[in-house]
């Protein structure tokens, strides 16, 4: 009966079930396997929100010169450096801990290059910054672009007690919530909410007044502690990315507190305003601090409190010091991942003795791209002539300190024989030989005795 009809053959029935059941196979093995493939994608994207990635910069300086010496160009160079590592390494949020400027009144250049850099790290409101006063700012300086700098995605807070208002840009950042010390951001395209406990620097009269000290009296730090604790009760739970950003004198309890940095102006005396790591909330996750040059985490192993170091060696204390910013990976909830990165640009600051003129211009020929301080250990003072040939060998050298060496045999005997019934004059001549080894010159003597014919103040 098949045999009219070919349409009908078996054959062609096995051959056709067998096609739409191979098809049928594939098609279904195609969408379990898109399915798998969707899932997979969204469970990266979800990732990929969780985590808010922020870098940590301080004490930029701008304007500041070295013993005269301006270092304009060289910040340049490195605030450079610092946008592309904001850009390379996809931050979401730049923080920059205070000392901004290196004086009240900067001059243009450093105010131009500030402006500059902080337009640039934004990147159109698509990148949160945020940045507070340091003791070299000016804080009603630093706070005066403020309603212009924040149509930029940019937050300037000057002051302790400062508010910032809230206010939503196109790009999606926004600042959700604020008070006096605090804010709360929505980023773009991250559903995380980030916290922000800021306290830039005020001195401890101001400072207190700032934080309502009522009994005038009150340790600084637990007055602090305490502000800070009310608002991480009130503001910071475990569903956002906690921080505290501050430009103040941290150090370990108990620990013998570190000088701060030479040339530094001080903001602590005897440790007596120094505020202690355990006094941050345990509900912040990294403690981003500025004040002190050098690179350290105070954290002893709990949660990060940081000192991301200048962008350049800003005076000798810190030659051959590597500087660096901090970049933060920060999830709801857990312990902040961090890593510093060094910074390249710029000219290091080196440190140098030598005994002889010789050893000490084919050292200098040897570091050219460099500013120095060379010690010269000699018996003798430097003459004109010497002075004049170092200079002709490297054209960074910031300070040439004479060190005599000093033989104790004769600073024993002019100590024996020291006559104090002499005249001032004699006394002077004697002491400088028993300090320096050698008899003071003619016009160090004349300068003396001007010295001497000068009436001191009532």
């Amino acid at each position: 009966m098949w045999a009219g009809n070919s349409h009908f053959s078996p054959n062609l029935i096995f051959h056709r079930t067998s096609l739409l059941y191979n098809f049928a196979y594939v098609t279904q093995n195609a969408y379990f396997c898109l399915r798998y493939r969707y899932k997979e994608e969204i469970l990266l994207d979800s990732e990929n929100q969780a985590k808010m990635k922020i870098l940590h910069t301080a004490d930029w300086h701008l304007g500041k010169k070295l013993e005269g010496y301006p270092r304009l160009e060289e910040q340049k160079l490195v605030l450079d450096e610092i946008c592309q590592i904001a850009d390379k390494q996809k931050a979401e949020v730049v923080i920059v801990a205070g000392d901004l400027y290196d004086h009240f009144t900067p001059s243009n250049d450093a105010t131009e290059l500030f402006y500059k850099t902080f337009k640039r790290l934004s990147n159109h409101g698509k990148r949160a910054v945020i940045a507070i006063a340091g003791n070299h700012d000016s804080p009603e300086r630093i706070e005066a672009p403020h309603p212009l700098a924040k149509e930029c995605g940019i937050i300037f807070v000057g002051f302790p007690n400062t508010i910032v208002q809230p206010f939503k840009l196109d790009s999606g950042l926004e600042v959700l919530q604020s008070e006096e010390g605090f804010i709360e951001l929505k980023l773009p395209n991250n559903p995380i909410p980030l916290r922000l406990l800021l306290t830039p620097y005020a001195n401890e009269l101001r400072l207190k007044k700032f934080l309502n000290d009522d009994e005038q009296g009150t340790e600084l730090r637990l007055l602090l502690k305490n502000k800070w604790q009310t608002l991480a009760d009130q503001y910071c739970d475990k569903k956002g990315i906690n921080l505290l950003i501050a430009h103040l004198f941290f150090m370990e309890k108990g620990k013998a507190f570190e000088e701060e940095p030479e040339g530094e102006k001080p903001i602590m005396i005897g440790g007596a305003t120094a505020i202690h790591t355990v006094d941050v909330p345990k509900q912040i996750q990294y403690t981003a601090l500025g004040h002190l040059h050098r690179y350290q985490d105070l954290g002893g192993g709990k949660a990060p409190v940081v000192y991301s170091s200048s962008p350049l060696a800003y005076s000798f204390a810190e030659a051959n010091q590597t500087k660096y910013v901090v970049m933060l990976e920060l999830e709801a909830g857990k312990k902040a991942k961090f890593e510093k990165i060094a910074l390249t640009s710029g000219k290091p600051l080196l440190r140098q003795s030598v005994e002889s003129i010789e050893e000490a211009v084919e050292w200098l020929n040897e570091h050219q791209d460099a500013w120095v301080e060379l010690t010269v250990i000699s018996d003798d003072f430097l003459d004109g002539q010497q002075l004049k040939q170092l200079h002709a060998a490297h054209s960074g050298i910031v300070k040439i300190i004479p060190q005599l060496t000093i033989d104790l045999e004769t600073q024993s005997d002019i100590i024996q024989n020291l006559d104090l019934s002499q005249s001032m004059d004699e006394l002077f001549k004697q002491y400088f030989k028993y300090k320096h080894g050698q008899e003071p010159s003619e016009e160090l003597i004349a300068l003396f005795k001007e010295m001497k014919g000068i009436t001191p103040p009532p």
